[in-house]
């Protein structure tokens, strides 16, 4: 199964009547390759604030109805802490493609951060190769930098002053100076073909990537696509659980985005092939503000209620919560 065509994972993209067993032989693979854990990754939302003009995302710089907000390096140092002490072994720090944080900032957080002993995850955007190695050598462990669509024409469309070529060379330079490398797509943007879904979970698979992030794409009313349908729940979690088959023992997160759209969605996922969550560690004033998305779950929850909810939920299906950083362990 490892070396399915493009032809033979659009069919099963396509037909539904497969789903069961899709989803039941890419939780084996789970299984056998990453275990039982469920490694839990604390994610900090520093800022809203984006220069990118992406047509599906609510902190484009376009959208003048979300109030923005910018977390201090010191409190994203403070946050980090709080969580270490709620027992999480990774920090994720994540922001809009915000140049306040410069390179020498961003490198005195991060080396404040590695002191409390846990792996941190970076998913920052686009950035020099100069910078990500600073980052790196200041500690940084791994990098998330979404594809979203390997489809060069729909790629442009939705990402107005973007380079396609440029995000790949982000990629490629991030695993030249060797970070663990994260990528991931949206599914349901508009005009998006099954074809080209296909090739997404065969580009992740090209790029060996350590981790991979899939979920719907949810239309966001103070965007250009605000009056298009949302994607398919199903059809994200086909992608995710083809991936999970074709690149067995990398890392991949039941996104919250699945939630949104499923109310028992993350953990669908979980028995699906998915191995990690992101539970944010940000406060309840900060969480409502980083609207990527609308309807947004866990907003009015404080960060220890997010980390009972869902280590419960991990629980109840048999599953155990990791104490270890999380590394990719590659197997195969």
């Amino acid at each position: 199964m490892e070396n399915l065509s493009k032809k033979e994972i659009t069919d099963i993209l396509k037909d539904d009547k497969q789903n069961d067993w899709l989803f039941s032989y890419a939780d084996k693979i789970r299984k056998k390759y990453v275990g039982d854990e469920v490694h839990l990754r604390g994610l900090i939302e520093f800022s809203n604030i984006c220069k990118r003009t992406c047509k599906y995302c609510g902190l484009r710089c376009e959208n003048r109805n979300l109030e923005r907000y910018r977390i201090s390096p010191d409190d994203i140092v403070l946050y980090a802490q709080k969580a270490v002490d709620m027992g999480y072994k990774t920090i994720v720090l994540q922001s809009g493609e915000d140049e306040f944080y410069s390179r020498d900032v961003l490198c005195k957080v991060i080396e404040k951060i590695k002191e409390l002993d846990v792996a941190l995850t970076l998913s920052i955007g686009e950035r020099s190769f100069e910078d990500y190695k600073a980052f790196k050598q200041s500690g940084a462990d791994r990098y998330l930098i979404r594809i979203e669509t390997t489809d060069r024409n729909l790629y442009t469309k939705m990402h107005p002053h973007m380079d396609f070529d440029n995000r790949l060379k982000c990629l490629k330079d991030l695993k030249k100076l060797g970070y663990e490398v994260g990528s991931g797509s949206l599914i349901g943007l508009p005009n998006q073909t099954i074809e080209s879904i296909a090739d997404d979970i065969l580009f992740f698979k090209e790029i060996e990537a350590d981790m991979i992030g899939i979920g719907p794409f949810i239309a966001h009313p103070n965007t250009p696509l605000k009056n298009e349908q949302n994607g398919s729940f199903t059809l994200a979690l086909k992608a995710m659980a083809l991936t999970r088959i074709l690149l067995k023992d990398i890392n991949i997160p039941a996104t919250t985005a699945m939630e949104t759209l499923n109310p028992k969605g993350r953990i669908i996922a979980l028995q699906s092939g998915a191995n990690v969550v992101m539970p944010n560690v940000t406060t309840t004033e900060y969480r409502a503000k980083y609207e990527i998305y609308p309807g947004k779950i866990c907003i009015n929850e404080n960060p220890s209620q997010c980390r009972g909810c869902i280590e419960g939920k991990i629980k109840s299906i048999g599953r155990t919560i990791s104490t270890n950083k999380g590394f990719h362990n590659k197997k195969i």
